[in-house]
């Protein structure tokens, strides 16, 4: 009897055992970080207290001395003066506009570390609206020119030019048969061949944003496979739906979904021991930055020094990961909503050497108008099964192949065809590898702490010291004409109708702005220590305010 209740007591912990060889597998196979651990991320977030520097307290926060915080001050208040003698209408125009446009509020208090936001949105503006494009620049409404580095988030690949013209094409095309829906306009057909063409799959569906086309993805695996979870890599984006977007930013707390490390070995292990995975969800953007967030401005309180992968080692990555995927029925999915036609004219399955079962594509595929496309294999895009009729996986939406955006589509689909955009593809890594090379060697000749890394045409400014003012160099660009979007220094988009003259004109004013930026004192270091002694001083008085904010310290940050 005895030994019935010791093999009773045991049996509970015996049977757990599986469970928690599993639950380790899994928090090994995490990148240690908070990208790589969305409900530490939510709960630390939840946790950060708002304060505020004012005009008095926010030039000398990493212990600048009296002189140099005196130097920027002048210098950030002169700057906001000239802004505002150069754009009036444009800042008028997002002025009045802001108190009715929540997006717009968000995108420009998150352009800096929000200690900042208040100081600088009171005395460093920037205007959001533009009047016309034209080759690779952007005119706002006082008639200035800025050279185009927000690339429309990925939109405008071949440079707004191309994608107007698309448009005008398209809306002939579609003007006989108008807004008409639940049909489709003959041009559907010929896009549907091109598309099996270029992802060599066999299946295709229309969608209105890549957001969508990756929502109808996950449904797809889910439905064939009959598994929840959806794996996800540390720091990827795949649009802001709940299941994808895990981390700040999502009101509800991560549920069916999976991060773990990119380019890891214990990640694999993880796909090839659980069984309720569906899909894996693989941005190829992130072998620009493996297991780190887009980097933006507002996160940027020390260095960011982001090491890319390099192209054979992340496509032997995904060969095995995709192995894997086949090895247990797992759908492999490619997010190529924003590299797509970017790196290849047959996008990251060329570029990289692997099949996908499901590719989604978006941004520049609809020629300037609003897409999602998922192509798929056939067996993963059923969407009924006929032995079983009533269980159906729907994913229907009133504007999916809207007339007009096919036509456009169409349009950019056969223009991939001409001898022009077929030459832009050409030597395509060579070159942006070159100018990558070049703007190196000249901001390491000008003793700037900043290097561009790359991949193909979409590159992101690396710091190699830390300071806390590193975000105010995206307001010296602004001045120089270079135009980036609400991320900041994080992302240079380049269309691929950059010329040379272009880049060199591009490289002149990054290198001004840079010597604008350590003329006026913003990144003085105390020279008697060493940078990881300066790394622990700045962590210490970033700490320090936090503390104080939350209460927890004697006295709240200066205001």
């Amino acid at each position: 009897m005895a030994d019935w209740w010791s093999w009773a007591a045991w049996a509970p912990a015996v049977a757990a055992l599986p469970w928690a060889r599993q639950r380790w597998r899994l928090s090994r196979a995490k990148y240690p970080s908070l990208a790589g651990h969305a409900r530490l991320a939510k709960t630390v977030a939840r946790l950060v207290p708002g304060y505020a520097y004012s005009l008095e307290t926010a030039f000398d926060v990493d212990g600048a001395p009296a002189d140099v915080a005196q130097t920027r001050r002048a210098a950030f208040l002169a700057l906001g003066e000239r802004l505002r003698m150069r754009s009036p209408r444009t800042l008028q125009a997002t002025r009045a506009a802001r108190s009715a446009l929540p997006d717009l509020q968000l995108t420009g208090r998150y352009r800096v570390p929000f200690p900042f936001a208040d100081v600088v949105a009171a005395h460093l503006p920037l205007g959001a609206f533009w009047d016309r494009s034209h080759g690779v620049q952007l005119v706002d409404l006082d008639g200035h020119t800025y050279y185009d580095l927000a690339g429309s988030y990925g939109v405008n690949l071949f440079g707004p030019d191309f994608y107007k013209d698309c448009v005008q094409e398209g809306e002939r095309m579609a003007r006989s048969l108008g807004p008409v829906l639940g049909g489709y306009h003959a041009c559907v057909a010929d896009n549907v061949a091109r598309l099996q063409a270029i992802s060599g799959l066999e299946q295709v569906s229309f969608h209105m944003s890549g957001t969508e086309a990756v929502m109808q993805a996950v449904r797809l695996a889910r439905y064939h496979t009959g598994r929840r979870y959806v794996v996800r890599f540390a720091g990827a984006y795949h649009g802001w739906w709940e299941d994808v977007q895990p981390g700040p930013g999502n009101p509800l707390p991560p549920r069916d979904t999976y991060t773990l490390a990119d380019l890891s070995e214990r990640s694999l292990e993880v796909l090839r021991s659980r069984r309720d995975i569906a899909c894996v969800l693989v941005n190829p953007l992130q072998a620009l930055h493996p297991n780190h967030n887009a980097p933006a401005d507002s996160s940027l309180v020390g260095t960011r020094c982001l090491q890319r992968a390099e192209r054979s080692a992340y496509a032997d990555w995904l060969r095995r990961l995709r192995a894997v995927c086949r090895e247990r029925g797992i759908a492999f999915i490619l997010d190529d909503v924003f590299m797509g036609f970017r790196l290849a004219r047959g996008g990251s399955q060329e570029y990289f050497g692997v099949e996908a079962d499901m590719v989604c594509y978006g941004k520049t595929l609809g020629g300037g108008l609003p897409v999602g496309v998922v192509c798929g294999r056939a067996e993963w895009m059923q969407r009924f099964r006929p032995e079983r009729p009533a269980d159906l996986c729907l994913a229907r939406g009133t504007f999916n192949a809207h007339p007009y955006v096919m036509a456009t589509m169409n349009a950019f689909l056969r223009r991939l065809d001409e001898p022009a955009v077929a030459a832009a593809y050409e030597g395509l890594d060579e070159r942006w590898q070159r100018w990558e090379h070049e703007f190196n060697a000249a901001l390491q000749a000008g003793g700037f702490p900043v290097r561009v890394s790359a991949l193909s045409s979409v590159w992101t400014l690396n710091y190699l010291q830390p300071s806390r003012y590193h975000w105010m160099l995206q307001y010296y660009l602004r001045e120089a004409g270079l135009a980036l979007s609400w991320v900041g220094t994080g992302r240079f988009i380049f269309s691929l109708a950059y010329r040379d003259e272009d880049l060199v004109e591009v490289r002149t004013r990054l290198l001004e702005a840079c010597a604008r930026m350590a003329a006026d004192g913003w990144w003085w270091r105390d020279p008697s220590v060493d940078e990881a002694q300066w790394r622990r001083q700045q962590r210490r008085r970033l700490l320090g305010e936090l503390v104080r904010a939350r209460g927890w310290g004697r006295a709240a940050p200066p205001a």
